[in-house]
């Protein structure tokens, strides 16, 4: 799944969880920060396509969930959750070794993964809101397009879109609020790649 994608089966499990039946359009919309219920249509078609989940014809609320079950009790593993990540101006990611987050096994693959909680708005267009935690696999290396966990000068640590050209390294916001900031690749290092994403929705 795409991070937008799994933000949204996150959503729609948990609200049916809690409350019995699925939500609606509007609230799926205003979770996800849409204008418009065409890009959760787009959203669901996807993970339609996926067999996550199956849409009842005419229907308001009819999102079902055939694998919710299954889904939820996957084996998890225990992630270290290495501080706060802005996804707005840098800030530094402080390691706690005693803090960890459970996450679903079918999340990670082979390599070495952590967790960083999101703090800032800049990757809202991506799916990444503030709150979020966000699930890092270990990389030095990024194709561009991809988001990443980057270095910057050595301390200064930020979540953004990686893309080099020539001896450059943008980072690309998702939010037209913040501006790409363009460094030489000598001040920038990759320090991982996003693999996925976790929100707890709480209901008012």
């Amino acid at each position: 799944m795409t991070p937008k994608q799994f933000a949204l089966y996150g959503f729609i499990r948990e609200y049916t969880e809690k409350n019995g039946y699925a939500p609606s359009f509007n609230e799926m919309r205003d979770f996800m920060g849409l204008k418009s219920k065409s890009g959760i249509h787009r959203l669901l078609k996807e993970l339609e396509r996926q067999n996550i989940l199956t849409r009842q014809p005419h229907q308001t609320r009819g999102v079902v969930l055939p694998n919710a079950q299954e889904i939820s009790n996957d084996d998890v593993v225990e992630l270290p959750l290495y501080g706060k990540i802005a996804a707005g101006l840098p800030i530094e990611a402080v390691a706690d070794p005693n803090e960890k987050v459970a996450v679903p096994a079918s999340m990670v693959g082979s390599g070495d993964y952590y967790a960083l909680t999101v703090e800032g708005d800049s990757m809202v267009g991506a799916g990444i809101m503030d709150g979020d935690t966000v699930i890092i696999r270990h990389a030095k290396n990024a194709e561009n397009g991809q988001i990443v966990v980057a270095l910057v000068d050595e301390y200064e640590v930020t979540l953004k879109k990686w893309q080099k050209k020539g001896h450059s390294v943008a980072l690309v916001p998702a939010n037209p609020a913040y501006e790409t900031r363009v460094f030489s690749e000598d001040r920038v290092e990759v320090q991982g790649i996003l693999a996925g994403l976790m929100r707890r929705y709480e209901r008012a």
